[in-house]
């Protein structure tokens, strides 16, 4: 029986325990984690030992009763299912643990929403995690909608019915969440068109209106030079940071075009990368020398050699993977708190990209080609840059003069 980082891991698991440090070392997990992993793993051993249970036995569910029992007994660490997630890929990994269950729908209501989430992923090229979004917002109106009607009837929904529910969310939800579901409860209304499960009800979706103030929200240049200039190049994560960030800055992508980056996406020797838009556009932007320099020093001194996909910016904890659309709005985020500016995310610098380019002298039909806009009215935006500019132009209040 082998002690490994200190640890001796006896039970059913205990044959699988050389196999885990192999896997937690290949992930990058560091000394300290992979002795914490390694002591959950023999915890849950003994557990199941004393529950007359084998390794086969180890399901979702069954997980879930021993992380009940860990917060139970009064532990304070590793009492969720991502603490154990390490320890089951690897087990499911060699076929010793069932694989996740497969959720079936199990009525009309689950039936109707995964056939919308197919046309959403197949169809409007929609990723994953919004599709889901789509889906879970819409859930409560076709529930609804089948509870009223036993589910025979959704031709005979209304527009009336359409505005009932919006008026009805729209008074929890923040604006933002409205308009995301806005735009869901569209999408699902003329799939059912599509379909000819409902009539062409998409435009009865009421508009929410937006309560953001109407010019962009850049950020002054010193601001941006602040942000950048907290980050520690000192550290993988500040070099990671500061790549990130010029990313955003200079070329104005968006949080998840960062994260989207692969190591193919970028042509040293053109001197472009390729951009993963939406939907599901690839599309070719320069590469600033400023930016392709920072990137260039994270890959060579930043970037984990246990990296385990090819995702340009990579977690700093294990396991290795590339980093999340969210994980770089937290670390835009951490770099406006270290210089001062409270709390900034990622989008912000994409405005300020937009708007040093309008005051360099770009046009808004060249500033939209490097935005990939698809329509020059999104673009236009960035004509109201200037209270003050755009005061000449207004025409007198009558009776002020």
């Amino acid at each position: 029986m082998d002690v490994l980082y200190g640890v001796r891991v006896t039970g059913p698991l205990a044959p699988y325990a050389r196999g885990l440090a192999d896997e937690l070392a290949r992930l990058g997990f560091t000394e300290f984690s992979a002795r914490g992993q390694l002591g959950l793993a023999a915890h849950l051993s003994r557990w199941l030992a004393g529950s007359g249970l084998d390794a086969a036995g180890l399901t979702v569910l069954v997980a879930k009763e021993y992380l009940a029992a860990r917060r139970a007994a009064g532990y304070t660490a590793y009492r969720t299912p991502k603490a154990l997630a390490p320890l089951l890929g690897y087990l499911r990994g060699l076929g010793v643990v069932p694989q996740d269950e497969i959720m079936v729908p199990a009525g009309l209501v689950d039936v109707l929403l995964e056939r919308f989430r197919g046309y959403l992923l197949a169809e409007r090229g929609l990723q994953a995690k919004v599709a889901s979004s789509y889906v879970a917002g819409v859930r409560p109106f076709v529930a609804g909608c089948l509870r009223e009607d036993g589910g025979a009837g959704l031709e005979h929904l209304t527009a009336a019915d359409v505005t009932a529910f919006m008026v009805s969310e729209a008074r929890r939800l923040a604006p933002k969440a409205a308009q995301m579901l806005a735009s869901a409860l569209r999408a699902l209304l003329r799939f059912w068109h599509l379909e000819g499960l409902a009539g062409p009800l998409g435009e009865a979706v009421p508009k929410v209106a937006s309560r953001r103030p109407g010019l962009p929200r850049a950020l002054p240049p010193a601001q941006v030079r602040a942000m950048l200039s907290s980050c520690d190049l000192a550290r993988p994560d500040g070099r990671r940071d500061l790549a990130m960030m010029l990313l955003l800055a200079r070329t104005g992508l968006r949080a998840g075009e960062v994260a989207g980056l692969q190591l193919g996406d970028i042509s040293w020797r053109c001197g472009e990368i390729t951009i993963a838009g939406k939907p599901n556009r690839r599309d070719q932007l320069p590469l600033p020398a400023e930016v392709g320099e920072a990137i260039a020093a994270y890959l060579q001194d930043g970037r984990p050699a246990t990296a385990l996909d090819r995702s340009v910016f990579i977690r700093i904890k294990a396991p290795h993977r590339g980093l999340t659309p969210g994980g770089v709005t937290q670390a835009v985020a951490a770099a406006a708190r270290r210089a001062g500016l409270g709390t900034i995310y990622a989008h912000r610098l994409r405005h300020s990209a937009a708007t040093a380019m309008l005051a360099e002298g770009a046009s808004l039909a060249e500033i939209g080609q490097v935005l990939r806009h698809r329509r020059p009215l999104t673009t236009a935006v960035y004509a109201k840059v200037s209270t003050g500019a755009l005061r000449a132009l207004a025409r007198p209040w009558p009776g002020s003069l």
